[in-house]
Order: structure tokens, then sequence, then C-alpha cells
């Protein structure tokens, strides 16, 4: 995949199939999305497009903080490996911001040779939000592209959204998330070094700093599942401060990787949250995080004989 970002100079010789939007959380409903991509892509040997921003819009334009499911760089590892041709992260500066509905579906199409436009039926887009899939279509004849409008994917009564979702993380309903996601809630990153506390106590961790724009779940201890170079392991993962150890820790994962002893530090790894097991503590002493925690692996390990995770 070619990822294009930090610039408003792109281009695309071949013709292509575009799908736009902010794709924070890549949820159930961007994966139907996905699909009817493929699906033309495959049919017509277009190169497959995503368009999206640098930053949400609307922390720009309400001045909103909005925390993000998935970070940028995690955006970009999924987009990866689904098979996108071209990932387009377009800076959201003043000239892009201020554009003209219009203006920007001529210049999209033309610099990127789009053939096919797949959006959601809540798609908007260009200064003011004015433009929209009846402004599209509108244009489809002149600007000599297919549209096609999706549909919203609904669970129950309310649509599958970004915000759905965040308020579900938030809420530390982690399987529910999960499930409306269409896959594991998950954080990418760097080990760095901690204090190796665990260490000491026979239960080495491995620390990941975490993107202040991340939006994490209720502290606590969580069920996860590892992925070291290709290879998936069981683990016990530890959002929050710490606060048994003494000092201010920043909100980090720390995670302890059951069955395995290689030394990480420096190295990307992705740490999957599936189930909750308890709320972050608090203990007198060390020892008693050890019998804890030593407790909280072997509930793991005995879920996952059970259960798939």
């Amino acid at each position: 995949m070619e990822y294009i970002t930090k610039t408003l100079d792109f281009h695309v010789d071949e013709p292509s199939v575009i799908s736009f939007g902010k794709f924070d959380g890549l949820h159930r409903g961007h994966e139907f999305l996905m699909e009817k991509q493929i699906e033309q892509s495959n049919l017509h040997g277009y190169k497959r497009i995503i368009f999206t921003f640098d930053i949400p819009p609307r922390s720009e334009v309400l001045g909103i903080e909005s925390k993000v499911i998935i970070t940028n760089d995690e955006k970009e590892y999924v987009f990866d490996e689904s098979g996108v041709d071209y990932l387009i992260e377009c800076p959201f500066v003043p000239e892009v911001m201020n554009m003209e509905a219009d203006a920007f579906v001529r210049w999209v199409v033309k610099n990127l040779n789009v053939k096919c436009i797949v959006v959601g039926d809540d798609f908007h887009f260009g200064h003011n939000r004015a433009g929209d899939h009846h402004l599209l279509a509108k244009m489809a004849g002149e600007m000599g592209y297919e549209l096609i409008v999706v549909d919203k994917i609904k669970d129950g009564e309310r649509d599958i959204s970004s915000t759905y979702i965040r308020e579900e993380i938030a809420a530390g309903h982690i399987r529910k998330a999960n499930d409306l996601l269409g896959y594991p809630f998950f954080i990418k990153g760097k080990v760095v070094h901690g204090r190796q506390l665990g260490r000491t106590i026979g239960i080495p961790t491995v620390n990941l700093t975490v993107s202040q724009e991340k939006l994490l779940p209720p502290n606590g201890v969580y069920m996860t599942k590892v992925l070291v170079k290709d290879n998936w392991y069981l683990g016990v993962t530890n959002i929050g401060c710490k606060p048994t150890i003494s000092g201010e820790n920043p909100i980090g994962a720390e995670t302890y990787i059951i069955d395995f002893s290689q030394d990480v530090y420096g190295q990307e790894i992705m740490v999957e949250l599936h189930e909750f097991i308890r709320p972050e503590m608090k203990f007198d002493s060390i020892e008693e995080l050890k019998s804890q925690m030593s407790a909280d692996i072997n509930r793991t390990i005995r879920y996952a004989a059970g259960h798939t995770l």
C-alpha cells in the first residue's frame, strides 16, 4: 500500500475506486462499504483508494477535543492488511477546509482518476459540509464516475457508528464494542522501558505508551491477545497508571505475555482487548500485587481454555 500524507499534491494515474471518511474504528459499517469497493476493484481492475484527513475535521472546525478509536498509525496498519492500494491522509488545512463541495469533487476525481465512488448515505463534505451523496450523483455524469451509496448498518434500532462504539468503550463494555467493530479493539505501538518491577517479582511485563488522542476503556485489567512478529500470544493487560507504584505514572498499557520470554524492547506489538477482569487497584504491598497478578493470569488461562479469544 502507498501511504500519501502531508501533501496536497497527490496523483494516481490508474483508474480507481475511492471511498471517503474519517474511518474511525473501521467498524462493521465501514466493512460493508469496503466490500462494495472490493467488488468494483475486482470487476473493473480499479485501484482501491481510501481518502481521509490527518485530523478529525470536527476537532478543527468546532474546537472540540475528540478521542479516536484507532490512531492514524493504527489505521494505516488496518488498511494495509485489508488490501487497499492507496491511503491518502489529506492535510485539513484552510485551503481544503474552505473548498466548495463541487470544487472538492472535481479536484479529487481529476487528480486520482476516479471511476467509481463508494460512500455512506450520511457522507458530507466541502465548506460548511454542503456536499452530500445527492451532489455526487448530480456530478457523476459530468465527471464520468459511477456512484454507489451504502446504507447504514444497524445494531437493533441504532446505527452502528464511531460515536456508538466510543460510548461502549468509554463505559467499559469491551465485548460489545468488539461486536460493533467486527474485530477486537486494539492498541498498537512500540515497547518502551518501564520500571521493570514485574521482572523483579517474576512476572515480567511489556509497556506500551499510548497516544493522548487514543480513546481507552476504563482503567482496569483485561484478558488480551498479543501479536509479536506475526505470532499470537495470550496476555493480561493493565490499562491505567499503576497506583501501587510510587510517583506519577502516565496512563499506559502494561502487558504480561503468557509463555513468552523474548526481549521485545523497541519492537512494535499489538495488544487486542477481549474481556474485562477487574478494575485497577492499589495494593498495600508488592506481594499483594504479585498475588493478584498471578490470580489474573491463572483466570485468563482457564478462561481461554474454554473460550475463543
